[in-house]
């Protein structure tokens, strides 16, 4: 099969062959033929990166075959489990089987149709001023590299493979299983309230610091700003659901949203104490250059990791995203917010537009070099790595 696009149509590859494989050893198999051949390996997982990390004119593999939940693990105590996924699962379809098992991830997107795979090899995250990204919970990979051998990382076998491999952007190889830390099953409570950002702002560090998960979306259009607040809650679970802003259940019925329209997105990471002055300059581009814009701003927190090309690594972040309709021309009001990003240390979303070269992500990102250093053991050919990839190295 023949050409590729992403979600939202804006990133296409019209002459990559596509491959579906529903097993390892399939997977493995297309790899080394690809390898041989002097070919380009790409997984694409649900397409949902705006970033063209996927794009080549060689060969995209399509994984969503290989799916489920293998096993859960509480032989360390439920506190301590962990949980052993196929790579191609989406996150909407591990939160059931999880719960079944008495377990959940601590944290997810606003999004659940990625794969756990390609969520976490992007650095996807959702909001909680302690809690981190879903790169963070990685405790294990097996990756098939570029020979279609399985070599498998962890804290304690390949330690220093496995500390790049957990944001890996589909470099390193085909993650065909995931081992993830996971917590008990919990309820969540939602609470929502609609402002204007004047008299949001005061509030917005109190918000972030007193609840466990809390966000807001700026419409520059009516300058009203929608605020979420969520919380652990014993309360029973609601249903039908509710709205978006007041629903009770379980995690993974609450934390999701459906957001269907077409759209392309900018996301930076920048240090938290000086966000909302960020965010401020961000207002000002759309209330005085890009009136014609209606999308909101998004703004959450991640708190700081050790994971080596982590936006938010050794550092607390507040993420702020920008999004356009992909009808129109992203790029003279991206440029524009890109500007603002730079001024202020932000660190680009893997998946989502920047025009950062390799130069400014290794300036952005301390262990870089590293990173690629440990790439390059399992795939010094660059069997996956595609030309926008290539563009990086330093």
């Amino acid at each position: 099969m023949a050409g590729w696009s992403n979600w939202s149509g804006r990133s296409r590859s019209e002459r990559a062959t596509v491959r579906f494989a529903r097993s390892v050893d399939d997977v493995a198999a297309i790899v080394a033929e690809a390898t041989g051949q002097g070919r380009c390996v790409r997984v694409a997982g649900a397409g949902h990166s705006h970033f063209p990390l996927v794009p080549t004119d060689d060969v995209i593999l399509d994984v969503s075959g290989i799916t489920g939940l293998i096993d859960v693990d509480t032989s360390d105590g439920i506190d301590r489990a962990t949980a052993r996924v196929y790579g191609g699962t989406t996150i909407a379809a591990l939160g059931r089987p999880l719960h079944d098992a008495g377990v959940a991830l601590a944290n997810q997107g606003d999004i659940d149709r990625q794969t756990i795979a390609g969520a976490t090899a992007t650095g996807t995250h959702g909001t909680g001023w302690s809690l981190g990204s879903l790169s963070t919970a990685v405790r294990g990979l097996t990756i098939v590299d570029a020979t279609g051998q399985l070599i498998r990382c962890s804290p304690d076998d390949r330690s220093e493979l496995w500390r790049a491999a957990r944001l890996g952007l589909g470099a390193f190889g085909v993650v065909v299983e995931l081992e993830l830390a996971v917590v008990p099953a919990f309820r969540l409570a939602e609470s929502s309230i609609t402002t204007t950002y004047d008299e949001l702002r005061p509030e917005i560090d109190r918000l972030v610091r007193s609840h466990r998960h809390a966000e807001f979306f700026w419409s520059p259009r009516s300058d009203l700003a929608f605020v979420k607040t969520i919380d652990v809650t014993d309360e029973p679970a609601r249903y039908p659901l509710g709205d978006e802003g007041s629903r009770v259940a379980w995690n993974y019925e609450v934390l999701p949203n459906h957001r269907p329209r077409l759209h392309t997105e900018m996301e930076f990471a920048v240090p938290y104490e000086s966000s909302l002055d960020c965010l401020d300059e961000i207002r000002e581009l759309l209330t005085t250059e890009f009136t014609d814009v209606r999308m909101p701003i998004e703004y959450r927190t991640v708190a700081a990791d050790d994971v080596w090309l982590s936006p938010a690594y050794e550092r607390s972040t507040a993420t702020i995203s920008v999004h356009r309709l992909i009808e129109f021309d992203d790029r003279p009001y991206f440029d524009a917010c890109e500007r603002v990003f730079r001024r202020y240390g932000g660190r680009p979303h893997w998946g989502k537009m920047h025009s950062f070269t390799g130069d400014d992500l290794a300036a952005a990102h301390p262990r870089w070099d590293a990173w690629w250093a440990q790439r390059d053991t399992v795939d010094p050919t660059g069997t996956f790595l595609n030309d926008a990839l290539r563009a990086w190295r330093t």
